[in-house]
This record gives structure tokens, sequence and C-alpha cells, in this order.
């Protein structure tokens, strides 16, 4: 029976697309490759910025891998797997997104070139697999040691990971700010160091200058004193913290109150004004000048406040709290009948002040603070944003590089390294996976060419320099790319944490793996589940 006189069995549900195979697995490498190229022109000092536009005509400029790819909207299901990447990566370090997601991307491509020669798809996932492994022994056996009192280095991790992001005018100055926050939220457990970056608070404001960036040592809620008879400012403030409402309760279950004569209506009023009158003196007894209250604070009860000369704030976020609570020591009380004097925090001086045309309440000099803020101030609401995000990546950083202990040399320079020594251990191996270890070297050397690129130098010239370097034993030899010259990183002060390495490394192996291992994409017809197209019937991203 010839083929043409079979009939076609169809098991799928009209309208469905299959996509089996080689070219299965074509597709699913394009979408990363094609995800991966969008984010390589940022990486780097000379690395540049995208603007996204959303549908409602809102604007990011930034080079923030994780940023780009979540507002870029991606719908191809093998792109979201390289956006996960970067979310790990953010979520696991905070920075070194654009560097994972390089790392896929490459991955891939040199995988594809196997994949051109026969070699089985689960041949070459051994082989990533294997090279995996090595690539986090050989990187902690490269990385140097670290502690809370290398102070230069702290900062120099900060400033590069500032360097060719919104907030290089003022590196020098924020990488001191980065340190002094982080140090000061660390804690210690049987001498290892936790540190919470949730505790260092970062509150925009715009207005005044980049430089103009303050750290507090205290907390800067974007909160204004509820009543204008009350201080602005309290020195030696007794700061008490209230998650529950200073207002009358109302009755759990539906309450009606008939009232038949006026008479009534003033003692029920009176009872109102006298409970509250009572909440104020409680509050005021247990010695506090300052209230903080999470929920809200009744008219008449900040009358009252007020004429005890107590600073209150109402409707605080409970993350605020937290941080109040962390901050100057103080208890966070829900029963007013409950409040003793040691629940109170401390504080130097709480105060209002104007910022930025708003009215915002400072709690400053508080004693060992175990929660700071970070005021940031830029030109724009843009520049702020953009700020903010080489803060969060500088901060995260610093904590990678404290908690872990160990550091490495940036600038390309641990990357040629790593694909040395891979290359040396590929040559141990026998069978297939020797090449796959092979393409997996090769593809770390994507960083340092991505950095030579984006600088505008000659990336084949520039590598094999930095090979010639490394073979010599000069393993911190990296790009200088305003000079476009080799240096040593160590000594130029680029220098980053081992975390954003070993974690880049592992979530890009990973997913480069599971992509690998797909034959077989099947997209049930209609709905989310429609395989997006690209022009030529390529699915998009």
């Amino acid at each position: 029976m010839t083929n043409q006189q079979i009939q076609p069995i169809f098991i799928l549900p009209e309208g469905s697309q299959r996509t089996t195979g080689k070219s299965a697995q074509r597709i699913n490498i394009m979408a990363a490759k094609l995800v991966s190229e969008t984010v390589r022109t940022t990486l780097g000092p000379k690395g540049m910025d995208k603007m996204l536009v959303d549908s409602l005509g809102d604007v990011v400029v930034t080079n923030d891998g994780v940023t780009i790819l979540e507002e870029m909207s991606i719908e191809h299901p093998s792109a979201k797997m390289i956006v996960e990447v970067a979310k790990t990566q953010e979520d696991e370090v905070g920075d070194g997104t654009t560097t994972a997601v390089i790392l896929v991307g490459e991955l891939l491509k040199n995988a594809e070139k196997l994949l051109d020669e026969n070699i089985h798809p689960t041949v070459i996932a051994k082989g990533f697999r294997i090279a995996a492994e090595k690539a986090q022994k050989i990187l902690n056996n490269i990385a140097e040691d670290i502690t809370e009192k290398d102070t230069v280095l702290l900062k120099n991790i900060a400033i590069t990971a500032m360097t060719g992001k919104g907030a290089e005018t003022a590196k020098e100055k924020l990488g001191e700010l980065c340190v002094k926050a982080v140090k000061q939220v660390m804690d210690k457990e049987d001498d290892k160091i936790i540190i919470d970056t949730e505790n260092i608070k970062l509150e925009k404001k715009v207005g005044a200058g980049i430089e103009d960036t303050e750290l507090v040592q205290g907390i800067i809620l974007d909160k204004e004193r509820v009543h204008s008879g009350m201080p602005q400012s309290v020195k030696n403030a007794k700061i008490l913290l209230v998650d529950s409402a200073v207002e009358v309760k109302s009755t759990e279950t539906d309450a009606k109150i008939q009232i038949t004569d006026p008479g009534q209506m003033q003692a029920f009023i009176d009872q109102e004004e006298k409970i509250l009158r009572e909440m104020v003196e409680k509050i005021a007894k247990s010695g506090a000048n300052v209230l903080f209250c999470q929920k809200g604070i009744d008219d008449i009860a900040q009358h009252f406040l007020a004429k005890k000369g107590i600073y209150a704030a109402r409707r605080v976020k409970k993350s605020d709290m937290e941080k109040l609570a962390r901050a100057t020591g103080a208890a966070l009380i829900t029963n007013l009948d409950d409040i003793t004097s040691s629940d109170l925090g401390k504080a130097g001086i709480v105060q209002e002040k104007k910022v930025g045309g708003e009215q915002m309440t400072y709690v400053e000099e508080c004693k060992n603070p175990k929660a700071v803020t970070m005021l940031i101030r830029g030109g724009t609401e843009h520049v702020v944003d953009e700020v903010k995000r080489a803060l969060e990546d500088a901060i995260g950083d610093v904590s990678a590089a404290l908690t872990t202990g160990k550091v490495v040399g940036g600038a390309g320079s641990i990357e040629v390294e790593l694909s040395r020594n891979l290359r040396h251990f590929a040559n141990s191996l026998s069978g297939r996976e020797q090449l796959a270890v092979q393409a997996f070297a090769d593809s770390v050397e994507v960083i340092p060419k991505t950095l030579a690129e984006n600088a505008g130098l000659d990336s084949i010239n520039i590598l094999t320099e930095l090979k010639a370097m490394h073979d010599k034993g000069k393993k911190w030899a990296g790009i200088d790319v305003f000079s476009g010259k080799v240096v040593d990183s160590w000594k130029a002060g680029v220098i980053e944490p081992l975390k954003i390495k070993t974690q880049a490394v592992k979530s890009a192996s990973e997913s480069a793996i599971m992509i690998l291992r797909i034959d077989d994409v099947i997209a049930s017809s209609g709905g989310k589940g429609e395989m997006p197209q690209m022009p030529g019937g390529m699915p998009g991203y």
C-alpha cells in the first residue's frame, strides 16, 4: 500500500499546531536566542538603555535585564523560560540578570551547532550538566575571600554594579551609602552573616540631583502628621507603634440604634468622645510622644493627641511598621490596655520635612538601627526609577558578597579563566560529552566578547589578548572598556560577588538543558495556548 492511500488519523483538536523533531528544537533555540540578543546590548559599562512603552503609554528607560524582559510581555513559551532565568537571578542575587540571559542564548547557539553534527540532545544535555558542575568547583577555587572589614573592596563591588547605569554620575557617594546601609542592617548568628535587604528602604523623590541621595539612620515615611496642632518635630522621641485603629469600634454584628430625643443623641456623642479620650490618655500615660498607627485615627482622637503634644501619623504600611520596629526597637501593639514603657521605641528626632513638594516624616538618629532608609533623588521620574534599580543591584551585590564571603574579579576576567579551566577539563573526557563541555567553555566567553562589542572594540583581538594573559597565570586579566586595553580587574577595582557567577551558570545551564530536551511542541487551538506567530510562520516573542 502506498503512502497516498493511508487515511490520516487526527488525535488533536482542529486548529492545533504541532512541531516535532529538529524543527521544534530550532524554533525553541531561535526564540531563546532572540531574547538573549534583545538584552545583549545592555551589558557592561558601555551598555545601552532600552525604552519600553506599554499599552497605556507609560515609559520605562532602563538597561536592567529583568526589567526589560518583564516589561516586554513575552508570549513565546520557550522565551518565557528565559524570562524565568532572569527572575531567579534577580530573586537570588539581585544582579547579573543580563549575564544569565546572554549565557542561556549562547549555550543554545553552540548546542545548535552540535545538533547539526547529529549529536543527540541528551548527550549535549549530559555534557552541559557535567560542565556546569565542574564550573561551580572552578569558580569556588578561583574566588577570593572577603569580610565586612574589607570596606574598600565592598565599595568597589557596589561601584562595579552601578557602572553603566543611571546612577553612574554619583557612583562613589552611592557606593559608600550602599556599604553603610548593608553593614547597618547586617546580623550575625554563629559567625554566619545574615542580611535581609528588605530592611533597607528605598524611598524615591523627584527633585534635586542624584548626588543629593542620602542615607537616614532610621526610617522615612511618605506620611504627614494628622493634625496641624501637633508639634512639627519631637526630640528624644518615644515611639508607640499601634496596628489597630484609634477609633470607636463598630459592632461585629449588624446593629441598629434608635434615638427618640436629642438628649439621647448628645449622650451617645459624649460617650464616643469619652472612649476616644480614654484611648488617648492610655497613649499619653505610656510616656509616648510619637504615635504611628497602621489603621485610622478618629478626628476627635487627633484633636486630643494634638492637645497632649503627641506627633501622630496614620495608615502607615505594615512593611513600614515592621521597619520602624527594627529601627527604633519598639514593639507592635494591638491592644492599648497592654502598653508598657518597654514597648516604646526610641529615636533622636522625629520631624516632618517637605521633600519634593510633599510632606514626609523623618524618624532619625536611631541608636544602632536594624532598618535604614535611602532617600533617592533625581531630576525626573525616569531618572529616579533607574537610580533605584541600580541601587537595588548594588545592595544585592554587597549583601551577596558578605553572605557567601567570596568575590571574583569582573571585566570578563572570571569568564576567560573559567573557560580556560573547562577546556583543560574537557580534554580529560572521552566520548561525545567532551564536545558539549567544549561548547560550554566557548559559551562562557560570550561575556567578555559582548563587553568588547558594546564598547566598540574588536572582540576577536581582545579575546586573543585576554587568553594569552590568562595562559601566563594572570587570572584577573580583564577588559578596560574605556581605554580598550587589557588590565588587572582586581587592581582596577572591578569586583563582583561570586554568587552572581555561580547562580548565572546554574540557572543558565538548567534552562538550556530543559529547552534542548524538548522535541515536540503541541499548541492547542485558540485561547492562551495558541503559538504566537512570527513572519515566515516561525513562532515569535
